[in-house]
């Protein structure tokens, strides 16, 4: 499906004015016409600023298709803008004199400007909010942060319900906003009389395979995403990733497309194979919507009542409809929630003292363990893995390896489409590596081998066996679980969801035990 926007973006150089009420900064995570920054925008004495900038390509080293769906997405909004005849300054990234960054442009853009404010919807990353503060500070220029209406709840609510809470779940908050929006509720109750149908929701594909999967939505590159893909080819060919298949969305109009086709054609079976993985299958049946609800092109109100009304309308169940709106109603609030109130501390929380690097092959793919094999492989080639690869395979791998988490945190940060740290990073650093301490997970999220061959067909195609911790056929991922439970143990005792999994520790003698551990330092040593 084809975008109708301009082939080609081709923006005059703004010159100077004097009358600029307010500049309006638009980022490349902020890309809608109702951004609250553009309340109010008179179009006769405003000006919106947008630019390009390497080092939010290379503060972590972003992956090609993320680079390239941010740089495609900003520059349709663009033409959209240009469409509407609304004043705009675009700095490209090989603009001339480009000082490389997001700050040194915005300073360059309010000296030549001199807007009398300059407005801006709440950024998705400490980081960018701090470089806008200071660079405002700087030059004197009055800065106003507006809430970003791409949440059903403000920061500040998530605020208010985090000082009547000992502990941070996520179920309650869930709970709360479903009862104060009036989603998936009959009289008062929950639609389908409980709550959470999670344990529905946890279905394996079986020796036979997953049914008939509809065909993802793939969009066309036009001349602007053409002209991305080769500009990302020439300025960053050594960044992981290939965008020989590039085919996501990046425009409004091809984003409600891909809304309509995800609740007509795979939200029915959603729910049952939610966590389920097969070899060769990276789309199943997920929605690939979180990069559109991330970039701002769809907004989670409407995406949510599209769900709910496939429930009302008996076309989904009770059960995929409930565990979709969860995650986005719940799980999505929630994170962006703990983000910005544990902030700018959490980033460099490590509960588990884990220190050891990032094994190479994340960055090229090459190693003999087949999960891990499937799980990058599409990463690189589409910048995209759903939830439970991503928790329970690259992220089960490295927080039972000893990764430090922050070098996890910039890895995801660095590969996946969707990625914004305030969505990222409480997944990465809290629910997958335990490095918060459990201030998002009750427990780690800890599992051996024999997780994946239920969940998945990965290991029929692996020298690894799950069933083995020891051994030359030993699989890593159930060496590295009994390794982290032994490493872990008096911290674990304390936890009482730990254990059934301590229990089983403890029927290992000690010849088991060091065998075990011998065997996890090995591998360890082996992809270093």
């Amino acid at each position: 499906m084809p975008s109708t926007l301009t082939p080609k973006l081709s923006l005059p150089a703004v010159k100077k004015s004097d009358s600029i009420r307010r500049l309006v900064i638009i980022l490349g995570d902020q890309l809608s016409l109702d951004a609250k920054a553009l309340t109010g925008f008179d179009p006769r004495q405003d000006l919106i600023w947008m630019a390009e900038a390497k080092q939010e390509s290379t503060h972590v080293p972003s992956s090609k298709q993320r680079i390239a769906v941010f740089l495609s997405a900003m520059r349709h909004f663009a033409a959209e803008v240009k469409a509407n005849n609304w004043p705009l300054d675009y700095t490209e990234i090989e603009s001339p004199l480009h000082t490389g960054t997001l700050r040194g442009e915005l300073s360059k853009a309010l000296t030549h400007h001199s807007p009398t404010e300059v407005h801006v919807t709440q950024p998705g990353e400490f980081r960018v909010l701090s470089d806008i503060k200071l660079t405002c500070e700087d030059l004197g220029t009055k800065l106003i942060i507006h809430p970003d209406n791409h949440f059903f709840t403000d920061i500040s609510d998530f605020e208010v319900f985090a000082k009547s809470r000992k502990q941070l779940r996520m179920e309650y908050w869930y709970r709360e906003l479903r009862q104060r929006f009036n989603i998936l509720m009959d009289n008062g109750e929950p639609s389908g009389g409980q709550w959470n149908f999670d344990a529905d929701n946890r279905q394996s594909f079986g020796k036979s395979g997953p049914p008939p999967i509809p065909a993802p939505l793939l969009i066309k590159p036009d001349a602007i995403t053409k002209e991305v893909i080769e500009l990302v080819q020439r300025i960053y060919p050594d960044h992981v990733g290939s965008l020989a298949e590039f085919g996501w969305p990046v425009t409004r109009r091809d984003a409600l497309a891909a809304l309509d086709i995800f609740i007509g054609e795979r939200l029915q079976m959603f729910g049952s194979f939610e966590d389920a993985m097969w070899t060769q299958e990276p789309w199943l049946y997920h929605s690939h919507l979180s990069v559109l609800l991330n970039l701002k092109l769809l907004n989670p109100r409407e995406v949510v009542a599209a769900a709910e009304k496939a429930y009302i309308d008996g076309k989904a169940p009770i059960a995929s409809v409930e565990g979709f709106i969860r995650q986005i109603l719940g799980w999505r609030e929630y994170v962006r929630g703990i983000y910005w109130t544990q902030m700018p501390e959490y980033l460099g929380l490590n509960a588990l003292k884990a220190t050891h690097p990032l094994p190479s092959f994340f960055w090229n793919g090459v190693t003999e363990m087949n999960c891990l094999n499937e799980s990058l492989a599409q990463t690189f080639k589409y910048g995209y893995a759903h939830h439970i690869q991503r928790l329970m395979v690259l992220g089960l791998y490295t927080l039972m390896y000893g990764v430090d988490p922050k070098y996890v945190h910039e890895w995801f940060l660095s590969v996946y489409v969707d990625a914004v740290e305030w969505v990222e990073l409480p997944n990465t650093l809290g629910m997958s590596q335990f490095g918060d301490g459990g201030i998002i997970a009750s427990k780690p999220y800890i599992a051996s081998g024999k997780y994946i061959q239920r969940m998945s067909n990965y290991c029929s195609g692996c020298k690894f066996d799950p069933s083995m911790s020891t051994g030359e056929e030993a699989c890593p991922m159930t060496t590295l679980y009994w390794d982290f439970l032994i490493r872990h143990q008096k911290l674990l005792t304390k936890n009482p969801r730990m254990g059934m999994q301590l229990k089983n520790l403890l029927r290992l003698d000690a010849q088991k035990l060091d065998l075990i551990k011998q065997t996890a330092q090995s591998h360890r040593e082996k992809y270093k």
